[in-house]
């Protein structure tokens, strides 16, 4: 009888470090994710009805139309970590529990909006991820304008066309008072789609996302990765 394989621990910081500097090896001219926009972009592509090969979202990390990588360049190494996060968000969406966001605390006066331009890339990955795999956004338009207004809030409305009853969903929200509030929103707003595009076989009553108790560890921000800057946008 076969043993079940012992589940990957979370990405911790260095490994999330890692990472980044392995997205930033990517060769010009291909255009790989962020950090933050990839956490984003695997929520996309986790939250379709049915399950995206790993063959079809894997080229999008690192380069945001698919090239190909050329021939020297190994991925295997970025490919695993984000693999590990794929199943870390996974795991977290099948059981509606909380997840930390990868989106990082701005440098102190570096923007009078921090929040929302926080927040941006993880948005802007998400939105990535749906643009390319649109099953999602087949479902019935009442039930998906709630949770798409806490994540396109963040959006310039310029960016959001023929979405009349969104725009409009948008307008009636507060502005998140701060950067946890915005946290707090792209988790909540991933789980009520997940409700949507992948319910549990028995539905109980709609709650919040059931945040783990604190570790004690101190000294992280609002998205539970600590305070840096944002990742460039390309």
């Amino acid at each position: 009888m076969s043993t079940p394989s012992t589940p990957l621990p979370p990405l911790d910081e260095t490994d999330i470090d890692t990472l980044e500097a392995l997205l930033e090896q990517v060769p010009a001219p291909l255009e790989p994710l962020d950090t933050s926009m990839l956490d984003g972009f695997l929520c996309g592509v986790l939250l379709q009805p049915q399950r995206i090969p790993e063959s079809r979202w894997l080229p999008h990390v690192t380069d945001v139309d698919g090239r190909p990588l050329p021939p020297r360049f190994d991925p295997s190494p970025l490919h695993a970590l984000a693999l590990r996060r794929h199943a870390e968000i996974d795991a977290a969406i099948q059981r509606r529990e909380w997840f930390d966001p990868w989106v990082f605390e701005l440098e102190e006066g570096d923007d009078p909006s921090p929040a929302v331009d926080a927040v941006y890339p993880w948005v802007a990955g998400f939105a990535t991820a749906v643009e390319l795999f649109p099953a999602l956004m087949q479902f019935d338009d009442q039930q998906l304008t709630e949770p798409l207004a806490l994540l396109y809030r963040h959006l310039a409305p310029d960016d959001l066309e023929d979405a009349d009853a969104l725009l409009a969903e948008i307008e009636s929200l507060e502005p998140p008072a701060d950067l946890t509030e915005a946290v707090e929103g792209l988790v909540r707003a991933t789980l009520l789609l997940a409700d949507i595009s992948r319910p549990l076989a028995t539905a109980g009553p709609a709650r919040g996302p059931r945040r783990p108790k604190p570790s004690g560890g101190g000294g992280r921000g609002p998205g539970g990765q600590g305070s840096r800057r944002s990742p460039n946008r390309r």
